[in-house]
């Protein structure tokens, strides 16, 4: 296990400032970079802990606070429902490009294209960076993207690979979306990759979260990602 830095950044955003959470090797070399998406619990260990386990791989780990620093409980899906609705969507796409442009512009970033990782409303914003960063997004993975219903011209304005990850009991995701989704990336020629893990729940990956987490599902998705992202960043 390399040694891990972390900190607690400010960068330029939507006209003024916005907080991330970084996690990176503690070397002197450079290194790929990654935005990691929140879900709608906010900046919790859970996402922190991705963020030093991308650290742990060799990537410099960025998680955009979208929340402002306001975490929501696990066991409150009431609240952190209405956190996610209050979000401005004008506010976090101007927070996530300059999330984007922060983490290139590191030193011990490179190359400058970015990869961009995201769990449940943070999957669905995952793409929709895609679709807007161009070429500045050098790949991306979705886990279980709820509510991302996109467009055939969205699909096609992603300009990177995509790998998208759903669990297939996820009601927020159902067949039909997944195959819509599937059909514009097709159709589109993207290069992608999608993956539906049978028997698994929403939000599988997040290990803080026993009644959902599914340890195989969640182990394989991990090393997928990291060979997306090897194979298409570094």
């Amino acid at each position: 296990m390399a040694n891990i830095q972390t900190e607690t950044i400010t960068y330029r955003a939507n006209g003024g400032t916005a907080n991330g959470y970084v996690a990176r090797p503690d070397d002197q070399a450079q290194h790929p970079g990654v935005i990691v998406i929140q879900e709608w619990w906010g900046i919790n260990d859970n996402i922190k802990a991705i963020c030093r386990r991308f650290a742990d791989e060799g990537y410099v780990a960025l998680a955009p606070d979208l929340y402002h620093g306001k975490v929501v409980l696990n066991g409150e899906p009431n609240e952190a429902q209405k956190a996610m609705m209050a979000l401005d969507q004008t506010e976090v796409a101007q927070n996530l490009h300059g999330a984007v442009q922060a983490l290139k512009s590191r030193p011990e970033v490179l190359p400058k294209k970015v990869g961009v990782v995201g769990f449940c409303m943070g999957g669905r914003l995952a793409l929709i960076v895609a679709s807007q960063e161009g070429s500045d997004i050098g790949a991306v993975a979705g886990f279980y993207p709820g509510g991302y219903n996109p467009s055939e011209a969205d699909v096609q304005a992603i300009q990177c690979p995509v790998l998208a990850i759903y669990g297939e009991r996820d009601d927020s995701t159902p067949e039909p979306a997944r195959e819509q989704f599937r059909k514009y990336l097709t159709d589109s020629g993207k290069v992608f990759d999608m993956v539906v893990y049978p028997g698994a729940h929403h939000a599988f990956f997040n290990d803080s979260r026993p009644a959902v987490y599914d340890a195989a599902a969640a182990e394989d998705a991990w090393n997928r990602t990291l060979a997306w992202f090897t194979r298409y960043l570094v």
